[in-house]
């Protein structure tokens, strides 16, 4: 069995599930289905497949201590971090890491995979990984297309021709054992075209003729082989990649992109640099019980649903309801005599929609950030590598946070110029460093640290440290802060 190293793709900022998906904390890390996110089931299905590799993940910079502490609790090391600048869509950073994947001389199959999607039949798609793999290693850029359930207008489509790859005698790559509904003739088939996403007429037609498939957005073919697609038809996009990876800073565990190189690099997909216009594309079919998850109402179609086909998540109360997603946070949610509604609750903002307008949440955000409100892009609930803080209150000269320090975690050594802050204890221990006196508090102790003064915050003990922070003065933005020394490495 060949080596195959997955490629788990991270940049995306999942704007359609808003407000709970936002560009700080977009869905890839949300426990949308089970306890773990979207990021962590992606890797876990994965699990005991034959030949796979530690994964490379390319994210957005702005996620990598999300990233790193997400796969952390799974107990996986990446075979490396990339990370982008800036978003220039999937042909750039599956370039990189297909350069970085044949450091030393190496040319393994590379399985490129969103890291926001949802498959159910795990058993099911690691076979089609492994039926897909002597058509990668012949030299074919083979993408998995999903088996349509129904006439889709959300997605593109991927039109097969007749014939398996190789031709009449060559290799049919067996799909047994995901899905009863895969045609006839079994595996990878060669790619007649890539098609745009089409009205509700043509989709029934695409559905009918049993030719079409809904693309999946996974990929799997040698490094070298996509590089040298991406010459052909990209070579732009190839050349500042390539640029980018040259000039890479290491920064602990991660690889931080070139800036000045990204940033100049065209941005494009994979779809539309390489897979429309190669002429060694193959697709396998699939049913494995895939959702991208693209909207509220395609997580209401693969939600568990009672009777009535609510699907609802936290604390939430729903009487004479019907075909309803309640999503609730922190409080009571109560739905009365409503049907095919969607309803959102976070700390900071709340979505009441239609069903079938939730495609356009998108507009709700792009308003949001016409008008400079933070709700489009950050939670209230803000993750920091040291932990989390969440502002629970405000006012004109005051705020109040509640910060959790995770054990043997450190703040950076800091000041503010236009603000006074306290520190209540709530939980466990805190070290404290003021200036030139360093000392404990336990809980319910506190301290005052002045404008001005040069301090720290450290969690010495083994459980969480949760403290109540009430901030004072003229300016309270997170941009007053001066750090001095930073274990993460972030500016100082």
């Amino acid at each position: 069995m060949p080596q195959i190293i997955p490629v788990l793709l991270s940049g995306g900022s999942g704007t359609r599930l808003w407000p709970l998906s936002r560009e700080t904390h977009p869905k890839q890390f949300q426990p949308l289905v089970g306890e773990q996110s979207l990021l962590q089931a992606t890797w876990r299905r994965l699990a005991g497949m034959p030949g796979a590799a530690a994964p490379i993940v390319v994210a957005n910079e702005e996620h990598r201590f999300m990233v790193a502490e997400q796969l952390r609790q799974l107990g996986v090391t990446p075979a490396a971090l990339l990370l982008e600048p800036v978003g220039r869509n999937t042909a750039p950073a599956i370039a990189a890491a297909a350069m970085q994947a044949q450091a030393g001389g190496a040319d393994p199959l590379l399985l490129v995979l969103p890291s926001d999607h949802v498959i159910r039949d795990e058993a099911g798609f690691r076979a089609a990984v492994l039926a897909a793999a002597p058509a990668a290693e012949a030299g074919k850029l083979v993408t998995f297309g999903i088996v349509p359930t129904g006439p889709e207008t959300g997605y593109g489509y991927i039109k097969s021709a007749a014939l398996p790859v190789g031709g009449p005698s060559g290799p049919k790559l067996s799909a047994k054992g995901f899905g009863t509904e895969v045609p006839p003739t079994g595996g990878a088939r060669v790619v007649e075209r890539f098609v745009e996403k089409p009205d509700l007429a043509t989709a029934q037609a695409y559905v009918a003729s049993g030719d079409y498939f809904w693309n999946s957005g996974m990929f799997l073919f040698r490094a070298s082989r996509y590089l040298e697609e991406l010459a052909a038809f990209a070579p732009a996009i190839l050349a500042a990649a390539k640029t980018a990876l040259a000039g890479a800073k290491r920064d602990a565990d991660f690889l931080r992109l070139d800036r000045a190189a990204f940033e100049a690099c065209p941005s494009d997909s994979i779809d539309y640099a390489v897979m429309e216009k190669t002429s060694h594309a193959a697709v396998l079919p699939i049913d494995v019980g895939w959702s991208d998850v693209g909207s509220w109402s395609a997580l209401w179609e693969i939600a568990d649903q009672d009777p009535d086909g609510n699907a609802h998540h936290g604390d939430v109360l729903a009487i004479d309801c019907r075909n309803t997603l309640a999503w609730g946070g922190r409080r009571l949610v109560s739905l009365l005599g409503l049907q095919d509604v969607i309803v959102v609750d976070t700390d900071d903002a709340l979505l009441v929609a239609a069903k079938d307008q939730v495609q356009k949440v998108k507009e709700i955000v792009s308003v949001l950030k016409s008008q400079g409100r933070p709700q489009a892009s950050v939670h209230r609930k803000v993750y920091r590598p040291w932990g989390s803080y969440d502002g629970i209150d405000s006012g004109d000269r005051f705020q109040v946070k509640r910060i959790v320090v995770k054990p043997g975690a450190a703040l950076s050594l800091q000041m503010h110029h236009h603000r006074a802050e306290h520190w209540i204890v709530v939980s466990g221990s805190a070290r404290v460093t003021c200036d030139d006196k360093v000392f404990l508090l336990a809980e319910n102790q506190s301290t005052y640290i002045p404008l001005g003064s040069k301090h720290r915050l450290e969690n010495p003990g083994k459980v969480p440290l949760e403290l109540i922070e009430v901030q004072s003065g003229s300016y309270l933005g997170e941009d007053d802060i001066v750090r001095f020394e930073d274990v993460y490495g972030r500016s100082v």
